[in-house]
C-alpha cells in the first residue's frame, strides 16, 4: 500500500500495477474475515490465557478488523483508486490499531509457543 501511495497516481485505471494493487487489497480484506477467530483457535491450541482477557482483546481486534475491511471494500468498489485514497486508508486509525493488535497477539502466541 505504501508503494502505491507514494506514486501519486490520480487513478489505478490504466496503470501497469492496477491488477496487482486490487489483488493485494482484496487479499488483505479477505484475510480479515474471522481473523479474531483464527487467533482464538491458535491461542486455544497453545493454552494462552487468561481466557476472559484474551476474549476481550480479540473482540477489540475483531472490531478493528471489521473497520479496516470496510475501508478496503470501499476502496475496491471505486472505479479508480488514487494513490491519495490508499494513503488515507493506510493512515487510518483503524488500520494502525489493527496492525498493533496483530503485533500484540503474535508476540503473545510466540511467547506461549516458546514455553
Amino acid at each position: 500500500m505504501l508503494g502505491y501511495a507514494a506514486q501519486g497516481l490520480p487513478t489505478d485505471l490504466g496503470a501497469a500495477n492496477s491488477s496487482q494493487l486490487r489483488d493485494h487489497l482484496t487479499r488483505f480484506a479477505d484475510a480479515l474475515v474471522d481473523l479474531a477467530g483464527v487467533y482464538r483457535n491458535c491461542a486455544a491450541a497453545l493454552g494462552v490465557g487468561p481466557q476472559a482477557a484474551l476474549d476481550s482483546f480479540l473482540e477489540v481486534l475483531k472490531q478493528d478488523a471489521t473497520a479496516t475491511e470496510a475501508a478496503l471494500r470501499l476502496l475496491l468498489g471505486q472505479p479508480g483508486i488514487s494513490s491519495q485514497m490508499v494513503d488515507n486508508v493506510n493512515a487510518s486509525i483503524h488500520v494502525r490499531a489493527l496492525l498493533t493488535d496483530v503485533f500484540v497477539v503474535d508476540e503473545i502466541l510466540k511467547g506461549a509457543k516458546a514455553v
